[in-house]
């Protein structure tokens, strides 16, 4: 994932008003946001290429 794609990814959950996020963690080496939402509840999101369209949303490796 380019940089650039990960800093729209965490504008666009940081700038979110419904989702009631708390806090935002990056680990841009690892491509992780860590979100945090206000009744404590802690997601990970890993942020990786899909692979190609003819296998559905399998992960690339």
């Amino acid at each position: 994932m380019e940089l650039n794609d990960f800093i729209k990814l965490f504008d666009l959950l940081n700038d979110s008003k419904g989702m009631r996020i708390a806090d935002l963690n990056t680990d841009e080496r690892n491509s992780l946001l860590n979100v945090r939402t206000e009744d404590g509840d802690v997601f990970e999101i890993v942020c990786r290429q899909a692979a190609g369209k003819e296998d559905g949303w399998t992960t690339a490796n």
